[in-house]
């Protein structure tokens, strides 16, 4: 654990790994600053597999009253001493406001030497944590891959779930038995790979909440009084197919190169949700674009299609 004053600190047992003296993660003490949805999920988690979390850190008003109901016990105190109490510290706080965050920790002079510090962005790798780091700091990216709602529950979410992880090599069992612990799924993304990684995530998670809730207007419009229902089935289904087969799923008009039924669409829609088109346009011309490639959709019926979605109406 991390070391005061040549004292060694509280926590399980150690090993030693290429002449360094690293800690094994059996019983740490935990330290939360932020307190965000992922953060607090992290600290529930961790502490069901063991750990004792000793302190957290919050400003925000649905921060305080996430660790109230989630950590009842865990006392709220200054970043920086959440920091000084832990083995373990997780740094939970929006991506934008990390790098500010471990910056300010290093300049605070805190003790970091020693303690594992874990973020839990999808976007940032190790880099972001260079400032604590080059004081003798432990530095993993841990990304649940998950969304949370910011309540108790969220840590059964982890159940299962992969963790997007950036570790130096020298930490990666610590990285892994960490995530198992939690009940993940570690796969290793390279540092200069995180935005990549995080894109396709955010895109896939992120847009989809969008389409839905678009696609739940224009059937409203279209008289359907419960879109939910209309689509829960059909979209279950669609998600299945697509993580099993990937664009060999792709059914519709665009996919079969239905000209005339796009540019219905496209007039419906420029009629009743113009601010709607652009979106549309954009994903039915992806759309085609994977579906000639894959060869289900034939390079005639593609050139109507296209003509369709670049035209007049479009």
């Amino acid at each position: 654990m991390a070391e005061d004053g040549g004292r060694p600190r509280r926590g399980g047992p150690r090993a030693r790994t290429a002449g360094a003296e690293l800690p094994h993660p059996a019983q740490l003490a935990v330290g939360v600053v932020g307190a965000g949805r992922a953060g607090t999920a992290m600290a529930v988690a961790l502490s069901r597999a063991g750990h004792r979390v000793v302190a957290a850190s919050a400003v925000s008003d649905r921060s305080l009253r996430r660790i109230a109901e989630s950590l009842p016990s865990v006392p709220v105190v200054p970043a920086a001493e959440a920091v000084a109490r832990a083995d373990l510290v997780l740094l939970t706080v929006p991506d934008d406001v990390l790098p500010g965050l471990v910056g300010g920790l290093a300049a605070t002079g805190v003790p970091v030497a020693g303690r594992i510090m874990v973020h839990a962005s999808g976007r940032h790798g190790l880099a972001v944590l260079d400032p604590v780091t080059r004081l003798g700091a432990l530095p993993l990216a841990l990304h649940p891959v998950m969304t949370f709602a910011g309540k108790p529950g969220d840590a059964d979410k982890m159940a299962g779930i992969c963790w997007g992880v950036t570790a130096p090599e020298v930490l990666r069992p610590v990285a892994e038995a960490l995530v198992v612990e939690m009940g993940g799924e570690p796969a290793f993304i390279a540092e200069d790979r995180r935005d990549l990684y995080h894109a396709a995530l955010a895109g896939a998670a992120n847009h989809l909440v969008t389409l839905v809730a678009a696609a739940g207007d224009l059937l409203r419009e279209a008289g359907v009084a419960d879109p939910a229902r209309m689509l829960g089935p059909l979209l279950s289904a669609a998600l299945e197919n697509a993580l099993a087969l990937g664009d060999a799923a792709l059914t519709g008009p665009v996919a079969r190169g239905d000209a005339e039924t796009v540019a219905a669409h496209v007039a419906a829609i420029s009629r009743t949700h113009p601010a709607l088109l652009p979106a549309y346009l954009a994903l039915a011309r992806l759309t085609a674009d994977r579906a000639l490639a894959a060869g289900t959709l034939a390079a005639p019926d593609a050139q109507r299609l296209l003509g369709v979605l670049a035209g007049p109406l479009a």
